[in-house]
């Protein structure tokens, strides 16, 4: 398993060129929201936007952010647009097929379809990290084929979590229910909040560079490191959601956007936009735990700077429930806009101009 796309060895330039790209991609994705009404945004824009980022994580993962080999011998920005280009029009055919699966056609998408294409996005991450792959690269000596072996497979994985976990019953009677809405075993918004709140344990684990696993020698192999790894994450996220919902009484979705949401886009500065940069110099576990502490304090304060910037973006949005727009709005601002906007800088285009191409 190669993690070097998420945990690049820390360019010159780093951490000040990671922080300059973010603050870059940041004005562009806010600039993007603004361009949109609020329905509009939080509907197909969102829900297209959700459907980039499986294809983007296998691709960063699997592909080195370069695939076919042609493209690898590209100069950028030409390989970054044109992996851009390829990454735009796979979402374009998973978006309508993701909707068709779970929407009944009824457009925009709202809730229940907008939650299908969200839960793809961590099954992906989880298969082509936390599994590193396998087995498809086991299965396919093409990479290409192995790579879209394994979207399928997320997509797949996804669908039957979604129906075995996800319960929408609470919504019968509301205009957004569908008819065909799985009634499964958890409250469709509480399984979502665990689902991906196993994703920011996943970064944490990360934060660590997978320490003490790797104390382990036999646990650093496929599939044992991902099945230990599950374990790991499923746990981490019981106990997150045992204390903060479950013991603080907190909202689900008010957990879900002050802490989860935070904790992941803090991650993707972190790991991503500075290249794990940070505490190069530290050793674990001392490394791991300054860097969960910088991926909240940098997380929180970004997800902060979105929250105070909303009004004038969109405009006055209303918190907590029963819309919970805020919320909404905010997790789509950080997650399903600037979080692929950031991998595309950062991995497809390499941060061009920022520093100069490889050829």
């Amino acid at each position: 398993m190669s993690l070097k796309p998420l945990l690049k060895e820390a360019a010159v330039a780093q951490p000040v060129l990671g922080v300059v790209a973010s603050a870059i991609v940041m004005v562009i994705a806010l600039v993007f929201i603004a361009l949109f009404e609020l329905p509009t945004f939080l509907g197909w824009v969102s829900f297209y936007n959700l459907c980039l980022i499986p294809f983007q994580v296998m691709a960063v993962v699997l592909w080195g952010g370069a695939n076919p080999s042609f493209v690898a011998k590209l100069s950028q920005p030409v390989k970054g647009l044109v992996m851009l280009l390829v990454t735009l029009v796979v979402a374009a055919v998973a978006a309508p097929l993701a909707f068709g699966s779970v929407g009944e056609g009824v457009s925009p998408p709202d809730m229940i379809p907008t939650h299908f294409v969200i839960l793809a996005v961590p099954t992906t991450f989880y298969l082509s990290i936390v599994w590193g792959g396998w087995p498809f690269t086991n299965l396919f000596k093409n990479s290409i084929v192995a790579g879209l072996a394994l979207l399928v497979a997320s997509y797949a994985i996804t669908y039957v979590i979604f129906q075995l976990f996800f319960d929408y019953s609470f919504l019968q009677g509301a205009p957004i229910y569908l008819q065909s809405a799985p009634q499964g075993m958890f409250n469709g918004v509480t399984a979502l909040v665990f689902y991906v709140t196993a994703l920011a344990v996943m970064f944490i684990v990360l934060c660590f560079d997978l320490w003490p696993l790797t104390t382990v020698p036999g646990v650093m192999k496929q599939p044992v490191l991902g099945l230990v790894w599950t374990v790991v994450i499923l746990v981490g996220a019981a106990i997150a959601l045992q204390i903060g919902v479950v013991s603080m009484g907190i909202d689900p979705m008010i957990f879900f956007t002050r802490a989860t949401v935070p904790f992941i886009f803090g991650s993707i500065v972190v790991l991503n936009m500075l290249q794990n940069s940070l505490f190069a110099k530290m050793t674990q576990p001392l490394k791991g735990v300054v860097n969960v502490i910088a991926v909240v304090v940098i997380g929180v304060a970004l997800s902060n700077l979105y929250g105070a910037l909303a009004p004038i973006v969109t405009g006055p949005l209303a918190s907590g429930p029963p819309g919970y727009v805020y919320e909404v709005w905010l997790a789509n601002s950080l997650l399903s806009v600037t979080f692929p906007f950031l991998i595309f800088y950062a991995v497809y285009l390499n941060y061009w101009p920022l520093i100069k191409p490889n050829h």
